[in-house]
């Protein structure tokens, strides 16, 4: 029977080595977890947990729409102000220069802040779920906006000129030249972000947005179960940015080949 054999970075390894391996690591993790929580002197309180079960699931999704909203808004901040970066309008590129280089240059948690105590108060915004959720889309906003770019500047120039040549109109060539392989750069680090934007969404707890980490610090407040109440959370948090993270590398891997 022919020995089953996948191909990484040009050399083969065998399936069965690969699938050893991991369950080598798992058990050295597992096994080091283990010793660390039984040298814990610690009275675990599942069952006072187990009460709050539908308050961490409600956090959950919560958390899952915030990050599906947010993901969405961000990708249309990002086109627009990768698009702004290349206007011939000054005003328009330093505007969208500026966002980028502050968002990028400040912390999250001081954004969230001043959007919503500043900014949303002043035009009379109280609902923290649309401030937290335009928050994390202008911070996300501000990273794909220069992955967007940068994939636009990787366009070489030979191909603009042929669209120029044929006729194109500027919005034709980046509809039918520049988008379409823009978006093959960009699915494999958009899903990355993704990701990122599910664990910064836990932030948005301290503007009392009830997400996932909120809920999990009221249970705690309520049962005084500190690891029980922040374990759930770290769970849930792998059981949504693990499978984006292995489909990102998926993607990785496939579009690498493609191109």
């Amino acid at each position: 029977m022919k020995q089953l054999i996948v191909h990484r970075d040009g050399q083969p390894v065998a399936v069965a080595a690969r699938i050893v391996s991991w369950l080598l690591v798992a058990l050295l993790t597992a096994a080091l977890f283990s010793f660390a929580f039984s040298r814990l002197q610690y009275g675990w309180e599942w069952d006072a947990i187990w009460q709050y079960r539908q308050k961490f699931l409600k956090g959950w999704l919560m958390t899952v729409i915030i990050s599906a909203a947010a993901l969405v808004g961000s990708l249309v901040i990002g086109l627009l102000t990768a698009l702004a970066r290349r206007s011939s309008l000054l005003p328009l590129r330093y505007s969208a220069l500026l966002y980028v280089e502050t968002i990028r240059g400040t912390p999250l948690l001081v954004q969230i802040l001043i959007l919503f105590y500043v900014v949303a108060n002043a035009f009379g915004v109280e609902n923290r779920y649309v401030v937290g959720i335009i928050t994390l889309s202008l911070f996300a906003g501000a990273y794909l906006a220069e992955m967007i770019r940068s994939g636009i500047d990787s366009i070489r120039d030979s191909q603009l000129e042929s669209a120029r040549a044929i006729g194109l109109t500027r919005s034709q060539t980046y509809r039918y030249v520049i988008f379409p392989q823009v978006v093959r750069q960009l699915i494999p680090p958009l899903t990355g972000q993704f990701a990122s934007i599910i664990k910064d969404s836990s932030l948005l707890s301290i503007i009392a947005v009830s997400e996932f980490t909120l809920n999990a610090q009221e249970v705690n407040a309520f049962t005084y179960s500190t690891l029980e109440s922040y374990l759930p959370l770290a769970v849930g948090y792998l059981l949504l940015t693990l499978p984006i993270s292995l489909i990102s590398r998926t993607l990785e891997r496939r579009f690498y080949f493609a191109t």
